[in-house]
């Protein structure tokens, strides 16, 4: 199995550097005084998410002859928008498979990226993805599922290292596990003391299931669409799980109630618009159930619809 190192994330950082923010590290001084808190806003990014990482390291570094057939992904979102905004400023076609159910926000910003949208059902992106690629002869760029997109995301920990040598818990989310895989990677070689957590929603908890067994597990795609957190609705692959498993020291599931006390805390308390998925990591740090220490939360996106946002504030 091809298993990403930190050189291939230092590489991918320098392939990425014109297009992806360095994004700060922003101390949250209202965190508690035993585990201070840090916060990775990558809701700052072009595209509102950390997806963008992985996508213009993918497609960066694609050959270029290969390059002129155009690209192809699927994804509910974060990753459709980076894969179009790459793509764009690549100037090479791109074509996005999306679920029906995926937020219209997210579904407008692929579309005005200048990316052709395949809407398709739930359950069905990978095969409506073949389907597109035989179609069209373009090149498949996975959300997940692939070292380049793991090191591109293995930038943001790559960062955290470098800003906070002496961090000792990051909570990343987990989905697919692409962070997780680079984030954690990037940790564990430069912070080798450092501890590194997944969380996930309750409602579609596969990872937290299948590290405790040894092996990957499968939940339907039914259970896995009743969370809010519609980023967070993926499982991990053969090689992102492989990765999982070597660099994460726990992972912590959240409940729906606890994910939106999370976006409406990071909007009232640190002023961040964040998605349901990109505050799962301060639902967990909130359960207090990390050790002691110096904290960073991954904030992973702020795409959310205005009307889920303004509900939620509300509540």
């Amino acid at each position: 199995m091809d298993m990403v190192s930190i050189d291939d994330i230092r590489s991918a950082a320098t392939r990425i550097r014109a297009f992806a923010v360095r994004t700060p590290l922003l101390q949250a001084l209202w965190g508690d005084d035993d585990r201070p808190l840090w916060i990775k806003p990558e809701n700052l990014q072009p595209i509102g998410a950390f997806k963008v990482r992985g996508a213009f390291n993918a497609i960066g570094n694609l050959d270029e002859s290969v390059c002129t057939r155009g690209v192809v992904a699927y994804s509910s979102g974060n990753h459709a928008q980076a894969v179009a905004y790459a793509a764009a400023v690549y100037a090479i076609p791109a074509h996005i498979v999306m679920p029906k159910e995926t937020p219209a926000v997210k579904i407008d910003a692929t579309r005005a990226r200048g990316a052709e949208v395949v809407l398709c059902e739930a359950g069905e992106r990978e095969r409506v993805a073949a389907e597109v690629v035989e179609r069209t002869g373009g090149v498949l760029v996975p959300p997940f599922d692939h070292p380049d997109i793991i090191a591109g995301q293995g930038t943001l920990g790559l960062e955290i290292a470098e800003d906070l040598p002496t961090v000792e818990n990051v909570l990343v989310p987990v989905s697919g596990g692409g962070l997780a895989s680079g984030v954690g990677t990037a940790i564990k070689a430069l912070c080798p003391l450092a501890r590194v957590f997944g969380v996930e929603p309750e409602l579609a908890a596969d990872t937290a299931e299948g590290l405790s067994k040894g092996h990957r597990v499968d939940w339907s795609i039914e259970d896995r669409n009743r969370t809010i957190a519609d980023g967070l609705r993926s499982q991990p692959s053969e090689l992102t799980f492989a990765h999982l498993q070597k660099v994460l020291d726990g992972v912590i599931t959240v409940s729906e109630s606890e994910i939106c006390s999370a976006v409406r805390e990071l909007a009232l308390r640190a002023h961040l618009v964040s998605e349901p998925s990109g505050a799962v990591a301060l639902a967990a740090y909130r359960q207090r159930r990390t050790p002691p220490g110096r904290t960073v939360m991954v904030l992973s996106g702020g795409n959310i619809e205005p009307q889920v946002l303004t509900d939620i504030l509300a509540s």
